[in-house]
């Protein structure tokens, strides 16, 4: 696949740690320990106790993480009524925003929404969600976010239906010539990473699997080792 830079699309598979496992007593601390190990996007988990029952932080993070990183913002809004809190997440700094699509009634015009304000702009489908249903919008969007768990909680365990989607997106993208990445999260580890980056996945999302381990760096540099087949 043929990447532009411009728009983070690189030959090299991403990990993405998810902000939502960091210690955030030492935020910006944390993201840059990712960021120095090899990490290629910073994700930001934005829940909202109504489209799932957690709640977890809001565009004051997501600015003060930018404030942290030279990396891109992967923003995920996992919230109600997406359209009304786009401009804020804009300015506080998403490089990616991406909507669920279950959450938002008129898609054609938040992705638009969204890429106007200058981000790229990726809409993510729940477990229970076929990707059939993306057809009307492959063409206008940058990212495709797989949820391989019902999103909420970080730590689950990961849904092998993912797979299949993830193939079945990357067949789509292959036929329609197409150049938007596809990203996973949920449940992935050092023993599900190689089975999503082989079906196609190019961004995968890690939070417990990277924030929890022993050693950060280490586990960084053993996720880009294992999804670009490096020896």
């Amino acid at each position: 696949m043929q990447i532009r830079k411009e728009n983070y699309f690189v030959m090299k598979k991403i990990l993405a740690p998810s902000i939502l496992s960091a210690d955030f007593g030492n935020l910006s601390d944390q993201i840059k320990l990712v960021q120095n190990a090899g990490a290629g996007f910073i994700h930001c988990d934005i829940m909202d106790g109504r489209f799932v029952p957690n709640i977890t932080f809001g565009s004051l993070i997501v600015e003060a993480a930018k404030k942290s990183t030279t990396l891109p913002l992967d923003v995920h809004l996992m919230i109600v009524e997406p359209h009304l809190h786009l401009d804020s997440f804009l300015k506080a700094g998403a490089d990616i925003l991406t909507v669920q699509f279950e959450a938002v009634t008129h898609l054609d015009r938040v992705i638009n929404q969204i890429k106007e304000g200058g981000a790229k702009a990726g809409v993510a489908i729940n477990p229970g969600t076929p990707v059939d249903l993306l057809s009307e919008v492959l063409e206008i969007i940058d990212l495709v976010l797989v949820m391989s768990v019902n999103p909420g909680f970080g730590g689950q365990k990961f849904i092998p239906n993912a797979v299949k989607k993830i193939e079945k997106l990357a067949e789509l993208r292959d036929e329609m010539g197409l150049n938007f990445m596809i990203e996973v999260d949920g449940g992935i580890n050092l023993q599900t990473a190689p089975i999503v980056a082989a079906a196609g996945a190019d961004v995968l999302v890690a939070g417990s699997a990277v924030y929890n381990s022993a050693n950060v760096t280490e586990t960084i540099k053993n996720f880009l080792k294992i999804i670009n087949h490096r020896g």
